[in-house]
């Protein structure tokens, strides 16, 4: 089978586990639900205002942490004996591509699902929706691509889990960072010309990962 093929049924094999048992969505949007109430009561509980800023700050907490929640699942709970029958079944490009896709379409879902129940529950500051939902879908596929790329790396090891958070730190805090900027000039309804540079960062460093990620996985997919 060709690179195409394999990955094509790699991401069919995906979302149609997904469709059966819905483990990792229903587990994600629990989260989303859970932190974004949890945050209404302690900053509107009490009668307390949010800023624009610290309004920005909260939603992409809540999108990183449900990011590295769900983009772990990817690999480190995956069974052995599926793995085992993966490693002689299709190509490791293949493998790693379609967990690339897959998490990429998950996370986006979720961002844009994210967005609508924080600005329904915690009320909407955001002046230029369009160009925050672009940020919301950019800032969602990069934080894909790069986390399943470390879950990728953390399953290897007998420490997964501790390896994962650790390796995700340093990548994902500047990632974030920008994200945190860009959006803050929607919230603001600023012209969108002066986002474009910190998008297309956000951008390259996807491709950049998506191209690392297919490159190496091989390797340590042979171990």
């Amino acid at each position: 089978m060709s690179l195409i093929s394999e990955t094509t049924a790699l991401v069919k094999k995906e979302f149609l586990l997904e469709f059966r048992l819905r483990y990792m969505f229903n587990a994600v949007l629990v989260y989303l639900a859970g932190a974004i109430f949890i945050c209404y009561f302690a900053f509107f509980g009490r009668g307390g205002d949010l800023s624009p800023m610290t309004w920005n700050a909260l939603f992409w907490i809540i999108v990183l942490l449900a990011s590295v929640n769900a983009a772990s699942r990817s690999f480190l709970l995956e069974r052995p004996s599926r793995q085992y029958y993966y490693y002689f079944m299709a190509s490791p490009g293949a493998i790693i591509l379609s967990k690339l896709i897959y998490n990429i379409v998950l996370l986006s879902l979720m961002a844009l699902l994210g967005l609508l129940l924080f600005a329904f529950v915690m009320g909407n500051v955001v002046q230029d929706m369009g160009m925050f939902v672009a940020i919301a879908l950019i800032g969602a596929s990069c934080l894909a691509a790069t986390l399943t790329f470390i879950a990728a790396i953390a399953a290897q090891t007998q420490h997964s889990m501790t390896l994962m958070a650790v390796l995700s730190f340093p990548v994902v805090i500047p990632v974030l960072l920008i994200l945190i900027k860009v959006s803050k000039s929607a919230i603001d309804g600023l012209e969108r010309s002066l986002s474009y540079q910190d998008l297309l960062v956000l951008i390259a460093v996807k491709v950049i990962t998506i191209t690392v990620s297919y490159l190496l996985f091989p390797y340590l997919w042979k171990n």
